[in-house]
């Protein structure tokens, strides 16, 4: 069970939001313009706030999803911090996306949520909080990833090595935006 529950949460990982709601919308494909990468922040620089909200929602649902859909199994800590690893690694390689997916931030919020909403909130006040100093989401995100490791260790300590390895993937992902935030050069907001 345990195992099929993290497959379910990998292939939940790997719809690709920003993909069906650009072409539902009648946009271009995300991940042939801009940064190519499909997730919320792309969208929002194409300039349709709309599909970036629906983008935002999806990506955060399937995060809470896979985290509820473990949670209702009954499954043990290890086991449902593993679904929370499987859902990331599905959006950043989706099965359904040819592994090429988007950076995790959304998803890592949605889970965070559903494992403990008073460390989902945290995660997501700091980078409400840092997006809004920095004004650049990858700022934003790098600086939550790092933050949200000692609010699981203080919060939720029987999910720190899951949340540990998804902040890790998260500042991963981000290492071209970290080389651009160093050189400043860096699109915001």
């Amino acid at each position: 069970m345990p195992l099929l529950i993290a497959v379910a949460a990998y292939l939940l990982g790997s719809v690709p939001t920003a993909v069906l709601v650009c072409h539902a919308m009648g946009l271009a494909d995300p991940r042939r313009l801009g940064s190519g990468n499909p997730g919320t922040t792309n969208v929002l620089r194409q300039g349709n706030r709309t599909a970036a909200v629906l983008t935002l929602l999806g990506d955060v649902a399937k995060g809470a999803l896979a985290i509820s859909l473990a949670q209702r199994a009954g499954l043990s800590p290890n086991q449902t911090g593993a679904c929370a690893v499987a859902v990331l690694l599905g959006h950043i390689f989706p099965l359904l996306g040819y592994m090429r997916g988007g950076k995790g931030v959304a998803t890592t919020f949605g889970l965070c949520l559903a494992l403990s909403p008073p460390v989902g909130l945290l995660a997501l006040g700091t980078w409400l909080l840092l997006a809004a100093i920095g004004k650049t989401a990858s700022l934003a995100s790098v600086g939550t990833a790092l933050v949200t490791p000692l609010a699981t260790y203080l919060l939720l300590p029987e999910q720190q090595l899951a949340i540990s390895l998804i902040c890790l993937l998260l500042v991963l992902r981000h290492r071209d935006n970290i080389s651009r935030l160093l050189r400043g050069v860096e699109p915001r907001l």
